[in-house]
């Protein structure tokens, strides 16, 4: 069971994420009916650990082990969705892994077949992606060396 809440009024989301990267680029994934972007992972389950938890959509979503190196930050991100107002807790770890045959310069496909399009985009070019949350687009450029917290409210 998913770490998600829903009451009259929210929808509480705790999330992980990871950020990848690779040759200056990092990767990043969207639902091929959406525009916009986030980084890779997932909803915890209830009882998971974070890390657990990402090792897990990792390898759910692309089939590849990661090695966790840090956690960067701790956001909390209010957002419209669907209708709906969330509010999201997410962890967004450092990641790396031994297995480098998914890093391309085309978009592809995960194992969830056609449902989310991934793409290893230049860090450099962030600032014009549709990244969510918007943190990110000049975060991922300036990374912290110690963890930091951010607010988002869209």
């Amino acid at each position: 069971m998913d770490a998600v809440f829903k009451t009259e009024t929210a929808i509480f989301n705790y999330r992980v994420a990871g950020i990848w990267i690779e040759n200056g680029h990092v990767l990043l994934h969207r639902d091929v009916n959406e525009e916009n972007w986030s980084l890779p992972g997932g909803r915890v389950a209830l009882l998971e650990e974070s890390q657990i938890s990402m090792k897990r959509e990792f390898l759910e979503e692309l089939g590849v082990n990661i090695h966790i190196n840090r956690l960067v930050w701790v956001g909390e991100n209010f957002f419209k969705y669907g209708g709906n107002d969330y509010h999201e807790i997410g962890f967004y770890y450092m990641i790396t892994a031994n297995d480098h045959s998914l890093f391309s310069k085309e978009p592809f496909f995960g194992l969830e077949e056609e449902r989310s399009i991934y793409k290893w985009t230049p860090i450099n070019d962030l600032i014009d992606v549709e990244l969510y949350p918007r943190y990110l687009r000049m975060g991922i450029n300036h990374l912290p060396k110690t963890t930091e917290h951010f607010v988002e409210k869209q």
